[in-house]
């Protein structure tokens, strides 16, 4: 099994995002070749809560421009981690 730290990349907290947290659920950019049963483990082994639920979905790359010059951004996958009743993550607290 991966170190869980590899798995989750980095949370992600926007307006969006933070009205999901009242209802228990968390966003994370997570590793592009992670699967549900992964980030579950290590959402639960970092954090010492327990996950009911993981959705993810993959974020298509978007077109970008400076000048004349494009590009795209790289692709990423989303996770968003439902947890037990009561229990809250100490990372987004405010």
């Amino acid at each position: 099994m991966r170190n869980p730290y590899d798995v989750l990349v980095k949370p992600i907290v926007t307006e969006k995002t933070s009205a999901l947290m009242a209802e228990n659920k968390y966003t994370f950019r997570v590793d592009k070749a992670a699967n549900k049963i992964e980030i579950k483990h290590a959402v639960e082994s970092i954090f010492k809560v327990d996950v009911t639920d993981v959705k993810t979905m993959n974020m298509p790359g978007k077109l970008k421009r400076q000048g004349k010059t494009s590009g795209m951004t790289s692709e990423w996958k989303k996770a968003i981690v439902t947890l037990k009743d009561g229990q809250r993550l100490p990372l987004f607290d405010e």
